[in-house]
């Protein structure tokens, strides 16, 4: 929207980065759920253990196109009310399910919170990009990775200290022989009743910013307007989304991108403990992840589009990445988790850039490709069941698990950088 004013454009990006304060507070809790469900639920496996971002990054492929359909109809203020609510019930289930000790339950609530984040961030991450210059977006989408990546910095303090404290400790009696059965029980019951205050506050905020969300003057922003596409004419005008195959693309590296950063940033505390590091250190590993993510976006805020264009530093990102993702293979000890963390570097600009170039041209198609994108982000649903598995399962070393699963996906992203997001497209 080049017609709209600077300070027209600053309060809608406040507000936007609030939200995506929450995506990432909501999402990279996950970190934190993975170890403490397996201890509280009496999970044999990580490949059970998993379970939690399947849950949570699977509802993005059923519900983005329903949630597309929901924008449409209700409008986009409404639409994230709607799901801040929803977020806030997702929330509100975990009451129970600690309670009950169900793992069910306790999947059944960030299966919720996940169909939530998928009509938030379907509304959400179209506005941030055409709120301005489609070519500085990945500028304006960085600035959100900057509040969702500090909310994931701050989670695994907060949610660690909360839920894991004494991890170790706790995990040790459980296992003892002598422990009785009634000592065990105890031990449960007091792990999961840290659940009950973190997340009816939660809940509580969620809906309070759905009723902020409500009364604020939020501008509408035409996605649905034709748009003079590069080198076509007017009788040439596409007439079907399936006429833009760099969407598709984009939206499968969305996918595999999504499945390296849950890698780096959901599954390095797993990473940490197989290699022999204390839960009670690796549970903030996490935090390592998200904090080199964080300069990524400082860094992309101060360098697109002045000096790089969104595609340059797709692609710098995606060799970045296999760099690092050879660097934790060929090392051991803290060295090979910090090259996991750093990954977090590789990772920042990625989504930054994807979007914009997947969406680009869509005109009247956007919310549909949007929705297309963000299905995409069901990649990290299945990687860490596919590293689960070969670890677990296939008796892989975990580090080669690691190596095999994850190298893949930068290579498509380098790829997709390349030349992926000009297929379709005339020169």
């Amino acid at each position: 929207m080049t017609n709209q004013t600077k300070s027209s454009v600053i309060s809608p990006i406040v507000t936007i980065g609030a939200l995506f304060f929450i995506f990432g507070f909501v999402t990279w809790a996950n970190s934190t759920l993975i170890p403490f469900l397996k201890l509280a639920c009496g999970l044999k496996t990580d490949f059970e253990a998993f379970l939690v971002t399947f849950a949570s990054y699977i509802a993005y492929f059923f519900l983005a196109l329903p949630s597309s359909w929901i924008l449409k109809k209700l409008g986009f203020k409404n639409g994230l009310v709607i799901g801040l609510i929803v977020l806030g019930v997702g929330s509100l289930v975990f009451i129970p399910a600690a309670s009950s000790r169900s793992f069910g339950l306790f999947l059944t609530g960030i299966f919720i919170q996940g169909a939530a984040l998928s009509l938030l961030q379907t509304a959400s991450n179209p506005y941030i990009s055409i709120i301005g210059p489609i070519e500085s977006a990945a500028k304006r989408i960085s600035i959100m990775g900057l509040c969702n990546k500090f909310a994931g910095i701050i989670v695994p303090i907060i949610m660690g200290t909360l839920f894991l404290k004494n991890a170790s400790g706790i995990e040790a009696k459980i296992n003892d022989v002598t422990t009785t059965v009634a000592q065990k029980e105890a031990l449960l019951a007091e792990v999961l009743g840290r659940v009950y205050t973190p997340y009816i506050v939660l809940a509580i905020v969620f809906v309070a910013f759905a009723l902020f969300i409500k009364y604020s003057h939020l501008p509408e922003v035409d996605v649905d307007k034709e748009e003079v596409i590069e080198g076509e004419d007017i009788k040439t005008a596409k007439t079907s989304i399936f006429q833009f195959p760099h969407l598709f693309l984009g939206a499968f590296c969305i996918f595999v991108y999504v499945a390296a950063e849950v890698m780096a940033g959901d599954i390095i505390g797993v990473y940490g403990k197989e290699l022999g590091i204390s839960p009670d250190i690796s549970k903030y590993f996490t935090t390592l992840t998200l904090t080199s993510m964080l300069v990524g976006y400082f860094i992309g805020i101060a360098t697109i589009p002045k000096y790089i264009t969104q595609q340059a530093a797709l692609k710098i990102c995606a060799i970045t990445g296999v760099i690092f993702v050879c660097a934790a293979y060929f090392t051991d000890g803290y060295t090979s988790v910090i090259f996991v963390g750093l990954l977090g570097l590789a990772n920042s600009l990625m989504w930054p850039a994807i979007f914009p170039l997947g969406i680009k041209g869509l005109g009247k198609f956007t919310k549909t490709g949007s929705a297309i994108m963000i299905m995409g982000i069901a990649g990290g649903a299945i990687w860490p069941l596919i590293y689960g598995y070969l670890k677990d399962y296939a008796g892989m070393h975990f580090q080669l698990a690691f190596f095999v699963s994850v190298l893949p996906c930068y290579l498509y992203i380098w790829f997709f950088a390349v030349s992926g997001h000009k297929v379709g497209k005339k020169a």
